[in-house]
């Protein structure tokens, strides 16, 4: 099983402690997004979670809790844009807070296993081609040589951002524009060492040095764990998206981060109710069992093959 914490929310920077604290219990509740009463218990135990991948835009408040995991295999989508606090409200200072932690994360855990996520890119009066490019240019220049990998996507209007992205007035580019742009990325962080790649786009960048992504990829996950596995396609996510099966442990409605193209927000106002539920003790995170809910044990199996190591010929 490949466990997902948590394109939904952001667990490293806000629900470390509950993390920490579901992987000492050895299992987790998950609420079913679109059943809110049904609710899953998934085993933990390093026996059947091959690896784990994290999604954040801030791991600080994990970094000195890395050897509680010495029993998983894991690696980082670390998402790091150059957005002010208008985009991303609850991100700290990115030169002086977050490169940094970035950088911390890599000499402790290796480069390989910090994947940078220049996402999503929105094209608005203020955020330019060109600011886009400075910031990009500044912030690959400060990760040469603790990244091997750059992600990047441009933003896509759900119905919880939509309003968000009118009030932003964001824009589209015509396609040569857009090629030109990517072309420029792609020069840029080949000049600092990275392998560049996009992430569910439909969109084909490979004449721009761009390739296609998946961001739970059975590839890179084969070289952490050292052996090979037996992954399927995803079916629960976007067409474009080329990530195999995992599990999510997240929850909607809990991220504070604030972003306003986020598509995992409905509103403020519930993530502040959501919020105030927290319990680092809880077996599911932001919340309580209620009455009326059911619990099923979910089945979970490792996906290793085990009899076959990546170093066989």
């Amino acid at each position: 099983m490949i466990l997902s914490a948590s394109r939904r929310t952001d667990i490293p920077n806000y629900y470390s402690d509950w993390f920490f604290h579901r992987i000492e219990e050895g299992f987790v509740y998950v609420r079913n997004p679109m059943n809110p009463h049904r609710i899953s218990k998934i085993d933990l135990s390093p026996e059947v979670v091959d690896c784990i991948v994290f999604w954040t835009k801030n791991p600080q408040p994990m970094l000195d809790r890395l050897a509680e995991l010495k029993a998983y295999s894991y690696y980082f989508q670390f998402t790091l844009t150059g957005y002010g606090t208008d985009i991303e409200a609850g991100v700290p200072h990115k030169k002086e807070s977050i490169i940094p932690t970035f950088q911390s994360l890599s000499r402790k855990i290796g480069k390989e296993k910090v994947i940078w996520r220049y996402d999503p890119i929105l094209f608005t009066d203020k955020y330019t081609p060109e600011y886009h490019l400075k910031a990009f240019e500044q912030i690959a220049s400060a990760l040469h040589g603790y990244t091997d990998k750059c992600v990047i996507s441009f933003v896509d209007t759900y119905v919880k951002n939509k309003k968000s992205m009118e009030a932003l007035h964001a824009c589209n580019m015509n396609k040569a524009k857009l090629q030109n742009f990517a072309k420029q990325l792609s020069g840029i962080a080949t000049a600092n060492g990275m392998e560049i790649s996009s992430c569910a786009e439909k969109i084909d960048l490979e004449a721009c040095g761009i390739t296609h992504n998946c961001c739970i990829e059975p590839k890179l996950i084969e070289s952490i764990v050292g052996c090979r596995i037996n992954a399927v396609k995803d079916k629960n996510q976007r067409e474009a998206c080329g990530c195999v099966e995992s599990i999510d442990i997240g929850a909607y409605d809990t991220c504070r981060n604030g972003c306003k193209y986020c598509y995992a927000n409905n509103s403020e106002e519930r993530v502040a109710n959501n919020c105030r539920q927290y319990n680092p003790f809880s077996p599911i995170l932001c919340g309580e069992i209620t009455e009326g809910d059911k619990i099923h044990i979910r089945k979970v199996k490792s996906i290793k093959e085990v009899q076959l190591s990546i170093f066989d010929r």
